[in-house]
């Protein structure tokens, strides 16, 4: 035969649409054309593939070689489709039958020597080909990855030789070995933490809704501290949230330890990070930090030193759970369903309202240091709590009644997860307006004191919401099926901070 047809897929986002790749050999001048919208490094992979062949003891065909990778419209790139193409070529030729390249789907890059290399989306790549029910080979440097997934056949080749030896019925290749999942937690203990009750509430909270977080204090108070033990008391991820977070960490070509898969992401990018790093981007969209923090947490660390501009492009991620990136020839879209956790200073100088008085910034530039930060995001944030310096008598190397181990305070914020769920099907941060008005109605004692601190505190119809929402947590929490005036006493207090700020 002179024509053969290899499956493999291209890499869009976290997903993986499949590519078909159409191999003819025809007469004229030998030489080798690539068509199908292929960039720079799929044009590359004739030579690459040519040399592999030859490098594994085949005959490289001396005719015309013509590869169409289709649906033609679809943008191609990376060396992904080096081992598909490479197989088309030798069953065109006739060195490998045609009919055992059927069923199964190839992902590789090649070397010149003929060693299969790993590349990014693997996995997004599996979860397609799952429902296709063929089989797929990929390299051995995938292999951690590929054997997160149960459901499909998945085999790995270290070479192409191992990949024709396997179509020829000369030889197996074997599925990948699971690594054993560990089941420590190497987060920070929270128990390291002295003091701080309020945070340490409101950060309680936080873990059991999912609900996002701005800590406002002086410099060396413990913001930083808390924020990263927050993924210690956050409920494990289950197989399918870890699943999400492994395929976004594919496509960034960051894949982890699959010893510690199930554990939730942590992200903590400098201030000086542009908006492409947070949303992601790229001629080639890739995922910013905000998708690599998809089911775990966002930490912005001196929040109003990032670049105004870079934290709007929070706002809409913040509400949607999503990020579309759009380019001229291609669009990609990457969750990010993430939990923000912010910290900042209450002034340029960090000292506004110690009790020391040392603070000398002027009313102006503490409005203007406030005001890097718009209301329309703040708006979006959940609970703004106060972080004090405490004082030097109530800091030592001991650890009092209220400095609680990580695991006891997860114990508490599982149970409250495990109400919320049964209740709504996910935490209370992200209940939609029917579900608010479902299960956190007010009584009339209760609806005087919320409509009371929308009118002194200014609050939005966003912020109303967000407000049950908090209080239907803090209910939860306390074990209480209804919200009781004390639970949104709470929840209206953690919004006080947010009024302060724009004034």
């Amino acid at each position: 035969m002179s024509l053969a047809v290899a499956l493999t897929r291209a890499s869009e986002g976290v997903a993986a649409p499949l590519v078909t790749v159409e191999v003819h050999l025809s007469g004229g001048l030998p030489g080798t054309s690539i068509v199908g919208l292929p960039e720079a490094a799929v044009r590359e992979s004739r030579d690459r593939v040519r040399v592999a062949i030859q490098n594994t003891q085949f005959e490289y065909p001396n005719r015309r070689v013509t590869v169409n990778l289709a649906p033609a419209e679809l943008p191609k790139d990376g060396g992904r489709f080096d081992l598909a193409i490479a197989l088309g070529i030798l069953a065109a030729g006739g060195q490998l039958p045609p009919a055992a390249l059927q069923g199964c789907e190839f992902l590789g890059e090649l070397a010149l020597s003929g060693e299969l290399r790993p590349v990014p989306g693997v996995l997004p790549a599996l979860l397609r080909a799952r429902h296709g029910r063929r089989c797929v080979i990929v390299p051995a440097g995938n292999a951690t990855e590929a054997a997160l997934l149960d459901g499909i056949d998945v085999r790995v080749a270290r070479s192409l030789a191992e990949v024709c030896a396997h179509l020829r019925g000369a030889g197996v290749l074997l599925q990948p070995v699971a690594a054993s999942h560990g089941g420590s937690h190497p987060y920070p203990d929270l128990a390291d933490v002295r003091g701080q009750q309020q945070a340490r509430r409101a950060l309680e909270i936080a873990a059991a809704g999912g609900h996002h977080l701005l800590m406002i204090g002086p410099p060396g108070t413990g913001k930083s501290m808390l924020a990263a033990r927050l993924p210690g008391v956050l409920p494990p991820l289950t197989e399918a949230e870890a699943i999400e977070v492994c395929a976004v960490r594919s496509v960034a070509g960051a894949f982890f330890d699959a010893g510690n898969w199930r554990q939730r992401p942590f992200r903590a990018p400098h201030h000086t990070a542009s908006g492409v790093a947070l949303v992601g981007g790229g001629s080639h969209p890739r995922p910013g930090e905000i998708s690599l923090a998809h089911n775990g947490v966002l930490f912005l660390d001196e929040l109003p030193e990032f670049d105004r501009r870079v934290l709007e492009v929070l706002r809409e991620p913040l509400e949607s759970g999503r990020i579309v990136i759009s380019r001229a020839a291609r669009q990609a879209e990457f969750p990010a369903r993430f939990q923000l956790v912010a910290a900042m200073n209450p002034c340029p100088c960090g000292y506004a309202g110690d009790p020391d008085g040392r603070c000398r910034c002027t009313p102006d530039a503490i409005a203007r240091y406030r005001g890097r930060i718009s209301g329309p995001l703040l708006d979006r944030i959940d609970l703004i709590v106060d972080v004090p310096r405490i004082p030097l008598s109530e800091f030592d190397a001991r650890r009092r009644a209220g400095d609680e181990a990580s695991a006891t305070v997860r114990n508490r914020v599982i149970a409250a997860r495990k109400v919320a769920l049964q209740r709504a099907g996910g935490p209370n941060a992200a209940m939609a307006v029917p579900e608010i008005e479902r299960d956190c109605a007010l009584g009339e004692g209760e609806r005087v004191l919320l409509e009371r601190a929308m009118e002194k505190l200014s609050l939005s119809a966003r912020a109303y919401h967000r407000v049950l929402r908090v209080a239907r947590t803090i209910a939860d929490l306390a074990g209480s099926e209804r919200i009781a005036r004390e639970h949104l006493a709470e929840a209206v207090q953690y919004r006080r901070t947010d009024s302060a700020s724009r004034a």
